[in-house]
């Protein structure tokens, strides 16, 4: 069954999920110590590195199982802001994409889509959630959509309830300000069975799968 996810949202204790400001220098701003324990290699299996497999490393994961195409805000993308410059900018990972699928970006200025010769290919979409969405469900060939963030992008398609399924890690820091996850979502846990597991590192990772009952 079709399902739209999120996974790996690093979160802290008071509810940040990433800084006030995105520069070139600060990819999430002043909360880089959300990713002070994350091993970003293992999120095409933790067969890619020879160290243990934690419970951390196999929540981790998850990111890639299942998943034919991700939708992104822009700022998860880049730094920049209003028209595209003529800046050559091609997200932050440079040739080789992560991701491996169709990747769906928002904003508000359109512009050709990009292709990489890992399978990612990059489409700038000026539409609502419940759209984009569409967009990516007919890219995935039948497999999940993930929802890749930033912060208020998963809160736009949660706002929507469009998600069928977050994996949310409470990070043990607080941050005191900048993006957060939670706003406007009272009641959200109504439409979710929780679960959560906390490990050795001070991690707690939060399952959210939808309740098909409401």
């Amino acid at each position: 069954m079709f399902r739209t996810r999120v996974h790996n949202l690093l979160v802290s204790a008071d509810g940040y999920a990433a800084g006030d400001y995105v520069t070139l220098e600060k990819p999430i701003g002043d909360a880089g110590a959300l990713f002070r324990n994350f091993d970003g290699r293992v999120i095409h299996g933790v067969h890619g590195t020879r160290d243990p497999v934690t419970a951390d490393r196999a929540f981790f994961s998850m990111w890639g199982q299942g998943v034919g195409a991700e939708i992104m805000g822009r700022r998860k993308y880049g730094p920049q802001s209003g028209e595209w410059p003529d800046d050559g900018w091609q997200g932050w990972w440079g040739d080789e994409p992560p991701f491996l699928t169709p990747v769906f970006i928002l904003t508000h200025h359109p512009r050709e889509s990009m292709e990489f010769a890992n399978g990612t290919s990059f489409h700038f979409v000026d539409a609502p959630a419940a759209e984009a969405l569409r967009l990516a469900r007919e890219a995935a060939g039948g497999l999940d959509v993930r929802i890749g963030g930033g912060p208020s992008t998963v809160n736009e398609f949660l706002e929507a309830d469009l998600v069928d399924f977050l994996h949310i890690v409470i990070v043990p820091v607080v941050l005191g300000s900048g993006v957060r996850l939670w706003d406007r979502l009272a009641g959200l846990e109504n439409r979710f069975t929780v679960e959560s597991v906390s490990t050795s590192s001070g991690l707690t990772h939060q399952l959210w799968n939808r309740n098909r009952t409401v």
